[in-house]
């Protein structure tokens, strides 16, 4: 895994990061009130859809409220995405909003940026959530 290369390129000193990672998604996805999950939202679904009605809307194609396709995938790998859709959609982009677009994206420049900070000095402003008991 590239996650692993980046463990160990780190070792001695801070080289490099690797982003955004599940954890950065994940807390982006729950920012946004998103509905998904990331396995069930693979592709143009809710996670994809909003961010482009955000940014670029122009790119977002009539009828996406319509688009829903859900599907188990346990062959991905060996049938690739043909295998489940012939729309390309893998998740429910009905489900899509630009304002939960603008919410993932504000959760992931926010994550980067500790990203940064913990890669250039190592310490990370984010809440310890031990236990303290």
């Amino acid at each position: 895994m590239l996650s692993n290369i980046v463990q160990e390129a780190n070792v001695g000193q801070r080289r490099m990061a690797l982003y955004p990672g599940r954890h950065n998604w994940e807390t982006a996805r729950r920012a946004a009130g998103l509905t998904c999950s990331s396995h069930d939202d693979m592709h143009a679904g809710e996670i994809e859809t909003s961010l482009l009605l955000h940014v670029r809307p122009e790119l977002v194609r009539d009828g996406y409220k319509d688009a829903d396709h859900l599907a188990d995938r346990p062959h991905l790998l060996v049938l690739g995405m043909r295998g489940y859709t012939t729309s390309g959609v893998v998740g429910q982009p009905s489900l899509a909003t630009a304002e939960k677009g603008r919410a993932v994206l504000d959760s992931l420049t926010s994550s980067f940026a500790q990203t940064l900070e913990a890669l250039q000095d190592g310490a990370v402003s984010t809440p310890d959530l031990r236990s303290t008991t």
